[in-house]
């Protein structure tokens, strides 16, 4: 099981990685397509730019035609994290019913993944579905039919007309999905280290 998560946690660096997006190569010159994230200026002293512009290793200059793929999957991945880090942290105060839920079953909620696998190959079947049904959509994403991350589907009406607020939105989203993706990397790794469940000490 370690070994399994340890994958994953590789797995979600790599994606976090091309998040960071860079040095403009478009026609109209703008970084990164112009995508929200590239004029945010944080205390970071990395590179030529600092945090404005922030692309070392040198992504959307080396494949500009990857960079909304590139937002897409920091996007998805942060989406994931976020329902992640309240996946690993809602179950260590109430769990659903069910004995195999139970504290007495699982004390520590990171051992769900070993003891329950059925409902791991539940999710595991949840997921497919959402990436099958969703390959549509990517592989049409370079006609710019469609902005990456942006599947049409806001039944709450949440998304503001206003291009400014919505853009706040847009920044909101992918600060939140950067920390969780960091965040989640974190329970997971203490967890494993400390053998406790929350605080992992």
């Amino acid at each position: 099981m370690k070994s399994a998560i340890f994958a994953s946690l590789i797995a979600s660096a790599a994606a976090f990685a091309p998040s960071q997006q860079s040095r403009s190569t478009t026609a109209l010159n703008e970084f990164c397509k112009g995508y929200v994230g590239g004029d945010n200026i944080e205390p970071m002293w990395i590179g030529e730019t600092g945090s404005k512009n922030f692309d070392p290793a040198g992504f959307t200059e080396s494949c500009p035609e990857w960079v909304p793929w590139f937002r897409e999957a920091e996007l998805k991945h942060g989406r994931v994290s976020m329902l992640a880090c309240l996946g690993a942290l809602v179950p260590e105060v109430v769990r659903v019913p069910g004995e195999q839920f139970s504290f007495e079953s699982i004390p520590k909620v990171i051992d769900a993944h070993d003891a329950l696998p059925d409902s791991m190959i539940q999710i595991f079947a949840a997921i497919s579905y959402v990436e099958a049904t969703s390959w549509g959509a990517l592989a049409n994403m370079n006609e710019f039919d469609r902005a990456p991350g942006d599947f049409g589907f806001d039944p709450l009406k949440l998304k503001p007309s206003d291009p400014e607020k919505y853009a706040v939105l847009q920044m909101q989203e992918l600060k939140n999905g950067r920390l969780a993706m960091i965040g989640i990397s974190g329970i997971v790794a203490g967890s494993l280290v400390s053998g406790h469940g929350f605080p992992y000490f």
